[in-house]
């Protein structure tokens, strides 16, 4: 039994959605999960869940906030069976032509956080998805109407960030938003052999130098994030 997911093998499914919040993970199993679903996970309130979602087997396991705690859970998770993670949560958007409520679906995530790098041991490592999840991620967004963006995004370690250039730089390369556990979920993946897919509701317009980032509501952020849920999950049980 791992040191941090209390359960065994089995318990889990082998396609879990990796929300950071508790809440969130309990959220998505009572909101689209069919009846019957159950708790393997409470161990230090990070709360996990397996059920189905359209006859499928899938589970919901939330992370934490930052590459170092959902490397632990990505790494347990794996341990106990799963072969397809899916990282569902929010960013912050970096180009002009987006908008919040927006979906994201990051190809490949550049490490601003150390993390991924030491773990993966080479120090130029490009993190990146595993493109038949990315292209059906995109494909099914668009189907259902959604403004949906792919490409590059960026894991950032820090949250409250003192470099009020970094944005700026990070937009001048493509990005398209930043978030906190993409890379590490990648470099994981790349490194024990499973599929591996971040997708995001933009929440945050961020500004230029200066000037003060946009917020979406609480109201506007549920519809989005309810919208790319019941996407998530029909991706990760293809």
């Amino acid at each position: 039994m791992p040191i941090h997911l209390r359960a065994e093998p089995g318990d889990y499914a082998p396609n879990v959605l990796c929300p950071g919040d508790p809440r969130r993970a309990k959220y998505i199993a009572e909101t689209f999960f069919e009846p019957g679903f159950r708790l393997v996970n409470e161990e230090r309130g990070m709360l996990g869940f397996t059920g189905t979602f359209e006859d499928a087997p899938i589970s919901v396991q939330s992370t934490g906030m930052g590459c170092p705690s959902a490397g632990i859970v990505f790494e347990e998770l794996i341990m106990l069976g799963a072969t397809r993670l899916m990282r569902v949560g929010t960013c912050g958007a970096l180009q002009d032509h987006m908008r919040l409520g927006d979906t994201v679906v990051g190809i490949s995530a550049t490490a601003d956080d150390a993390t991924p790098l030491r773990y993966s041991q080479v120090d130029g490592f490009a993190a990146t998805a595993t493109f038949t999840l990315a292209e059906t991620a995109a494909r099914l967004s668009r189907e259902q109407g959604a403004t949906v963006h792919v490409g590059p995004i960026v894991t950032s370690g820090v949250f409250y960030d003192p470099d009020i250039t970094a944005a700026a730089r990070w937009k001048r390369f493509g990005h398209l938003g930043i978030e906190m556990e993409a890379a590490m979920l990648y470099a994981i993946a790349a490194v024990k052999g499973v599929e591996a897919l971040a997708m995001m509701t933009v929440s945050d317009i961020i500004g230029d130098p200066g000037e003060q980032s946009e917020r979406i509501s609480d109201d506007e952020l549920k519809r989005g994030v309810d919208a790319m849920m019941r996407l998530a999950c029909r991706v990760v049980v293809s």
